[in-house]
């Protein structure tokens, strides 16, 4: 079979390898995110790399998972920088990262940051799924306040571990503020320029321009929008923070929600950039995905591997030839 190899030199030859319709968005990512985003590009809507969440409590465990199914290991591997500041596993996130890459895999980044209001250790329900009044969000979102200078100080530690990656020379496909248009977490339905887009702004200004992360590829990853009672999730337009902020747009889909006019709209407002599964549930079905062919890569969600979806379901996603494995994409 075929091996789709992802190069990374410092040679501006080599930036040409792969074309493609947009750049990266911070004008000085590393020549390493600028191949990653080409490599992407090359396989658009050709192939789909296989991905798969780890817990950083066991960062193999579920990507064991599938090679006991299926004799294969997922090309993409992600984790998750959650953490209660009493047990922290950044830095170990950081050496599995550097061997990951090493190994030829590539990386994406999330983190349910705990909500600023609160002290460590941050509690799921009580300040991940908190709440922030109106104006609690106002000074957030207001430089110099107290409540911004301590949201500063929470994301200025995860760029601590960033940067010792973009020392390293490890691209990362960097997914913050995930399903910002569900109600769910502190972040979650705050539309409009002054909602979530702005947090977001503020976030990438402070790692591009103040942390210069030139190793990160910025991933926009919303969910489904779905109108279940009391469990909402809006249209993904009124959250996007614009095209000069965002690499990829993604969405995060569970119980085989896949709907096709869902997937059209992340189309349409993506206008030519990438779009990724960036996490799903049940596994999308072969005929869903010989209907929705745009999507870079899937990232099945940790245990929902063995929990939600029957061996054979994993084997079909992962026998289709248009499905990559990391045997697959060889990265030097």
């Amino acid at each position: 079979m075929r091996r789709y190899a992802l190069v990374f030199c410092l040679l501006p030859a080599c930036m040409s390898v792969f074309s493609q319709p947009f750049a990266p968005v911070n004008k000085d990512a590393s020549p390493e995110a600028k191949q990653l985003l080409a490599y992407l590009y090359s396989i658009n809507g050709k192939k789909l790399l296989s991905g798969q969440h780890n817990f950083n409590q066991n960062m193999d465990q579920y990507s064991d998972s599938v090679h006991v199914l299926t004799g294969k290991y997922p090309a993409v591997w992600g984790t998750d920088f959650i953490w209660n500041w009493t047990t922290d596993n950044g830095q170990a996130i950081v050496d599995e990262c550097i061997r990951k890459h090493k190994a030829g895999y590539i990386i994406t980044l999330m983190w349910h940051q705990g909500r600023p209001l609160d002290e460590p250790p941050f509690r799921w329900k009580e300040s991940i799924q908190g709440k922030l009044t109106d104006a609690e969000w106002k000074e957030l979102t207001t430089e110099g306040t107290p409540l911004y200078k301590k949201w500063l100080a929470q994301i200025d530690v995860v760029a601590g571990w960033l940067g010792q990656l973009n020392a390293a020379h490890v691209p990362i496909l960097w997914r913050p503020y995930h399903e910002m248009n569900g109600i769910w977490f502190w972040w979650g339905n705050k539309p409009g320029k002054d909602g979530i887009a702005k947090l977001w702004k503020m976030m990438y200004d402070r790692y591009v321009n103040h942390f210069h992360l030139n190793n990160l590829l910025w991933v926009w990853g919303a969910n489904g929008p779905r109108d279940i009672p009391a469990d909402e999730a809006y249209s993904y337009k009124n959250f996007y923070p614009g095209h000069a902020f965002a690499d990829i747009l993604g969405t995060d889909v569970y119980h085989m929600d896949y709907e096709q006019k869902d997937y059209n709209e992340l189309l349409d407002l993506a206008q030519g950039r990438l779009i990724a599964l960036t996490e799903c549930g049940e596994l999308p079905s072969a005929a869903i995905l010989d209907a929705q062919p745009k999507w870079s890569w899937f990232l099945e969600w940790s245990d929902w591997i063995v929990s939600h979806n029957s061996p054979q379901q994993v084997r079909t996603v992962y026998d289709r030839p248009q499905t990559l494995t990391h045997e697959q994409v060889e990265i030097k």
